[in-house]
């Protein structure tokens, strides 16, 4: 597949976009600072969160992947033993390794920018594992290929999920995604 273009900057969330994150995930969203990415469909499918919910609560998930269609698929790579090949390969790469852990340095200064979870790892397994396919996907969606070897794997190992249309459609019921 080929991966969606980056956005060249964070956009702060319009009240459409609000709507379509708490359609896609079913619930309001907690400590949205900006939208990271937007599908080729024009819905949000990567948030920008803060590091500290609202109660103060640490959230170290940066980069939020909302998009249901691209979840599921990556869903089906975990299934899959995407992850586990990912982590083997980390342990016998070392090239491979240290890629990731400078993605991991660039998660880490990106959610240091906004507020400094001191102690807190970054996300997604990094730097030594991958734990979850659907943060390093939308951190490479949000910083751009290159940043992020996994993630920019784990997307073009994903079908185009945005091909049968927007997953969500605010505002008009009956029209929502899958």
């Amino acid at each position: 597949m080929e991966t969606p273009p980056p956005q060249t900057e964070r956009t702060e969330p319009t009240e459409a976009d609000v709507a379509a994150f708490e359609e896609q995930l079913g619930r309001p969203p907690r400590g949205l600072r900006a939208i990271a990415h937007r599908c080729p469909c024009g819905n949000p499918d990567v948030v920008e969160t803060a590091p500290r919910l609202p109660d103060g609560t640490p959230f170290p998930t940066t980069y939020y992947l909302t998009c249901p269609r691209a979840a599921s698929a990556i869903g089906t790579l975990e299934a899959n033993g995407v992850m586990k090949e990912m982590s083997e390969r980390l342990q016998s790469d070392p090239g491979l390794a240290a890629a990731y852990r400078a993605a991991h340095e660039d998660y880490i200064a990106r959610r240091d920018a906004i507020e400094v979870l001191e102690g807190f790892p970054s996300a997604g397994g990094m730097p030594d594992r991958v734990k979850c396919l659907h943060v390093l996907v939308g951190h490479s969606l949000a910083a751009g290929p290159g940043v992020n070897p996994l993630g920019d794997e784990a997307i073009a190992m994903l079908p185009e999920w945005w091909a049968k249309g927007p997953c969500v459609s605010p505002g008009a019921p009956g029209e929502a995604g899958e």
